[in-house]
């Protein structure tokens, strides 16, 4: 009869390696993975598995192109295999919640999951996004406690990040989107903020320029979590003219390719002091990820530099 084995991540010794490793495989490699369809083209495996080998965790991190047909299977052998967890993408991130144990808070508000975390057969669903946006904020000294947000998206970028600045205490948070696919959702994230968190968040159609303009001029900050910007739209912005921001005002655009959206460079000539890209929550929600499977801090300054690299 085989040994019970334990699903946590534990420490392990790296022999005759210099520096770090991405293939360290042995009897008691726990594994955990990505599920997404497309997924030849994501940076998470070089993410978790670098950090992994910096910490001496006999880790592995690995993708498994899933579509929504192929989910019920590949969460059931999450269970089977003794996975430690996964992260779940597109077009995974709502279909997978009836096949899950338990959600956190953030989860059941953006009714979406994007890391799952398996201890012994119990599988609980988090949405960390939203967390990586923030703690990204965080690092360098900027918060959303109290402030006023213009938000532009209403997709898987945009929903966890109303949803986390709403339980992380923003005042208020404008969401504009466009009369499209994605309005109800808007809606939706709108309504659930209003009810479950003392934020007042209210929807804008994105169409309304005059509108768009105002609100970020009383915002302290503005996000674009679309699709803006990012191939094949790199030569877009939702905003074009420098006029709109003022200063002393946070700008964060979610796309980290290119790592200068159009959107950055009007902040710059507008003299806007905090203008992030989206490698910092990429990294961020990652990071987030790693703690809930490992206990333990993901060396996110060291993942940076990697990042940096590719």
């Amino acid at each position: 009869m085989a040994d019970e084995r334990n699903n946590d991540i534990e420490e392990t010794t790296i022999k005759g390696v210099n520096g770090p490793i991405t293939g360290w495989l042995d009897g008691h490699t726990i594994l955990v993975g990505l599920m997404a369809y497309p997924i030849r083209h994501t940076m998470s495996p070089t993410m978790h598995n670098n950090a992994f080998a910096k910490l001496g965790l006999n880790g592995a991190y690995l993708c498994f192109e899933i579509d929504n047909e192929k989910l019920p299977g590949a969460i059931d052998a999450i269970r089977t295999l003794d996975m430690r967890g996964s992260n779940v993408s597109m077009p995974n991130k709502k279909k997978v919640i009836p096949y899950l144990d338990k959600l956190d808070k953030t989860s059941q508000m953006c009714d979406a999951v994007n890391t799952i975390v398996n201890d012994h057969g119990v599988l609980t669903g988090y949405t960390t996004d939203g967390m990586g946006w923030l703690r990204s904020l965080n690092k360098d000294g900027q918060d959303v406690k109290g402030k006023v947000i213009t938000l532009a998206g209403a997709g898987g970028a945009a929903t966890p990040i109303a949803v986390t600045a709403s339980l992380s205490g923003a005042k208020e948070i404008r969401i504009f989107n466009l009369n499209d696919d994605k309005w109800e959702q808007a809606v939706k994230n709108v309504d659930t903020i209003n009810k479950e968190t003392d934020c007042v968040a209210t929807v804008h159609h994105l169409e309304d320029r005059e509108d768009f303009k105002k609100s970020i001029a009383e915002s302290d900050i503005y996000c674009d979590a679309t699709s803006v910007g990012m191939n094949p739209l790199q030569d877009q912005t939702l905003v074009d003219d420098p006029s709109w921001f003022h200063e002393d005002m946070v700008v964060s655009d979610t796309v980290y390719a290119p790592r200068k959206t159009k959107l950055m460079e009007v902040a710059e000539k507008a003299g806007v002091k905090h203008i992030y890209n989206g490698i910092g929550m990429m990294i961020e929600q990652g990071a987030a990820a790693f703690k809930l499977w490992t206990g333990k801090e993901m060396p996110t300054d060291y993942i940076q530099e990697i990042m940096d690299q590719n």
